[in-house]
């Protein structure tokens, strides 16, 4: 329904002229901006914010769509989403687009529909994901970023802004340009509190994955079956490269190597 008056939620508020479908679902302190819309297909977690113009819950980009579909959307508890942002609802019976907890999509980011967005993402300002991506939780992607459709990005990545990602990236890589990978993350790994052992592992992973000839998923494979990784963030990282329907973004050797 339409507002026509400032109606307080918790500690949260609906502002005049926000637009709230009859069936949606707010929890506890949500706040509704002005002009935001929240159609009936959306699950708003206590919480969070909605500002001017964003639209949650729109039916997806895709031609061959029947809107009769019921599906939706999930934000997940404190996630902010900012000035016309678009999450769109997922083209499957059944299915959900989802933003984790405490997520921050700035201005004119565009999740697209049965996306799976981790907690404390970051994605600035006009960034783009198309349909079926997944971004792990604490990553950031820069501003402009675009991502194709069934790609993974892993936890804890940063995305350099104008990045155009084709291909998997790998969990604490940093990666730039076109699927270019030039190292790990450690500023922020580093912020998250990760252990100097997992530090060494995680580099000695990398440079055992990308500088090994031979097959990607092969290599890390062999490396975690080895046994010689003990740490919880190098598993994670070798896991990563069993899954996924396509290719991995690569590393470039001269950028990788300082990470040393």
């Amino acid at each position: 329904m339409g507002c026509g008056g400032l109606v307080p939620e918790m500690s949260g508020a609906i502002h005049p002229t926000a637009l709230i479908e009859p069936g949606a679902r707010l929890g506890a302190g949500c706040t509704v901006m002005a002009h935001a819309v929240i159609t009936r297909h959306a699950e708003l977690g206590d919480g969070v914010v909605v500002h001017p113009f964003a639209v949650i819950g729109g039916d997806p980009q895709y031609l061959k769509f029947d809107p009769a579909t019921a599906s939706g959307v999930r934000l997940g508890a404190g996630a902010v989403i900012r000035e016309h942002a678009t999450v769109n609802r997922s083209i499957h019976a059944g299915g959900w687009t989802t933003v984790g907890a405490g997520a921050f999509l700035m201005a004119s980011c565009h999740v697209g529909h049965d996306c799976e967005v981790g907690d404390h993402v970051v994605l600035a300002n006009a960034v783009l994901l198309a349909g079926h991506v997944a971004v792990g939780a604490h990553t950031f992607l820069g501003g402009g970023a675009a991502v194709h459709q069934y790609c993974r990005i892993g936890e804890g990545v940063m995305v350099a802004g104008h990045a155009s990602l084709t291909r998997d990236v790998p969990p604490f890589a940093l990666v730039a340009e076109r699927d270019a990978v030039i190292g790990l993350n450690l500023v922020g790994l580093r912020r998250r509190g990760v252990a100097r052992a997992a530090l060494a592992e995680l580099k000695r992973a990398f440079q055992e994955v990308y500088f090994t000839p031979g097959n990607i998923r092969e290599v890390a494979a062999a490396r975690l079956a080895g046994g010689a990784f003990a740490t919880a963030e190098a598993q994670r990282f070798l896991e990563f490269f069993a899954g996924g329907r396509r290719s991995f973004a690569r590393a470039r050797r001269a950028e990788a190597e300082e990470i040393e």
